[in-house]
């Protein structure tokens, strides 16, 4: 069971470091970014030749390694999509009267490059690997893809609560794309479907030996990690205050006034998207 354990924490310490370290690097004046975004990409670098040198590797430490260079390839693409550098064509305000297909096309083109870079690395990262011992890193990225698409495709569709604090000052448009609503049938799909992911995960972890199996239990972490992320979508709790340590305090003070602000559009328009839509990029 330890060998089952330290993974998880690993996965769960080092993802919250990681996201934390985004969050502040992007909360620091804006003439820094292409300092920051500069070294990530000499970082992500790094990482890819991680992958490649481990990826003949089936011992625990390779598979640690594997891990780690996956989210810093995750951390870069996370920093260029809230710095602005790779989003989409539009960068407007979703129009009030946007509806259906529209309302989806207009959103999906305001971060179509982000996933596209997204899955271009992907798929290098799956060539670089293929037919190779340790799927590690390829398994962690995949996984990580696929978990933020069903939040941000839920976030679309519609959940009771929505956390936008954390959002930069010029990301702000992408909130009139949201919808506060009660939970759809693809939230409910979607957490059944992490549920036996995770499940299988955890039984191939537990039933494997040496580096696959410390692979198949980071990977359970990050779909743990998934599933209580898209249950702070349904409860009345901003997950983003466990990472006010990575703000400034003049950044945290606009955060907790965004909050109350949040808590209170969200009383007030739980029926009425349209209002969420307008209140979001006031």
């Amino acid at each position: 069971m330890t060998e089952f354990a330290l993974p998880l924490l690993f996965a769960t310490v080092l993802w919250f470091v990681a996201t934390g370290f985004v969050l502040w690097l992007d909360k620091l004046p804006s003439h820094t970014w292409p300092v920051s975004i500069t070294l990530a990409s000499v970082a992500s670098g790094f990482a890819m030749g991680g992958i490649i040198a481990t990826a003949e590797e089936t011992s625990a430490w390779a598979a640690y390694v594997a891990f780690a260079c996956a989210l810093v390839l995750w951390g870069w693409h996370e920093l260029s999509f809230l710095m602005g550098f790779v989003t989409g064509p539009n960068r407007n305000p979703c129009p009030p009267d946007a509806r259906g297909w529209r309302r989806f096309r207009l959103a999906a083109s305001t971060l179509i490059y982000h996933e596209v870079a997204m899955f271009v690395c992907l798929l290098v990262m799956a060539a670089a690997t293929w037919g190779k011992p340790n799927q590690t890193a390829t398994l962690t990225f995949l996984l990580l893809f696929v978990m933020r698409l069903s939040a941000k495709f839920n976030i679309f569709a519609g959940v009771p609560h929505l956390s936008t604090e954390m959002m930069p000052d010029h990301m702000r448009y992408l909130a009139s794309y949201f919808r506060i609503a009660p939970p759809r049938w693809f939230f409910i799909l979607s957490v059944s479907g992490i549920a036996v992911l995770a499940a299988w995960l955890a039984d191939l972890a537990l039933s494997s030996r040496g580096g696959i199996a410390t692979g198949y239990a980071l990977a359970f972490a990050l779909v743990a990690l998934a599933f209580l992320e898209h249950g702070f979508l349904v409860v009345p709790w901003q997950d983003t205050a466990i990472f006010r340590w990575a703000m400034p305090e003049q950044a945290r003070q606009r955060l907790q006034k965004s909050t109350n602000e949040s808590v209170t559009m969200s009383a007030q328009t739980d029926t009425n998207p349209l209002a969420v839509r307008q209140n979001a990029v006031q």
